[in-house]
């Protein structure tokens, strides 16, 4: 896959059925290594363990997210996940599948996350220097 970052969805088993990590997701490619941000449907999760390795939180308020390895598209990825919600942490099993026919196809018209954001911020510089100048020349 080309560097970038996308938005793909997921589907997701395991667990009480009460939590969810939402869909899509956030998957940064650099290098040929996939990255996840996923982000929980409840603030209570403290770890996600992956392939053994430890991940704790990105962020210290709202819903819990974290930013995990993605090894391959279309298998499912095990996954354990500790939640704080009850009188006392438990790790809970879950299994995601980042699907691949969800994401924009090679070629073809969807561009990469961050190409968008760099057109958008091109925008964005055009159009103040428009209004700048406007401004500048009503002062002469």
């Amino acid at each position: 896959m080309t560097d970038g970052i996308y938005s793909v969805e997921i589907t997701m088993t395991g667990g009480t059925g009460r939590a969810y990590i939402s869909s899509p997701v956030k998957l940064t490619v650099s290098g040929g290594a996939m990255t996840a941000r996923v982000e929980w449907s409840s603030p209570n999760y403290d770890l996600m363990v992956v392939d053994g390795k430890d991940f704790l939180p990105v962020n210290s308020e709202g819903n819990s997210v974290f930013e995990i390895p993605v090894y391959t598209l279309d298998e499912p990825l095990a996954v354990r996940a500790e939640t704080v919600a009850m009188s006392e942490p438990h790790m809970i099993d879950y299994v995601i599948t980042f699907n691949k026919s969800s994401l924009p196809s090679e070629g073809g018209i969807s561009i990469p996350l961050i190409v968008g954001v760099a057109v958008l911020g091109a925008v964005v510089i055009v159009g103040a220097a428009i209004v700048f100048l406007k401004i500048r020349k009503r002062k002469q």
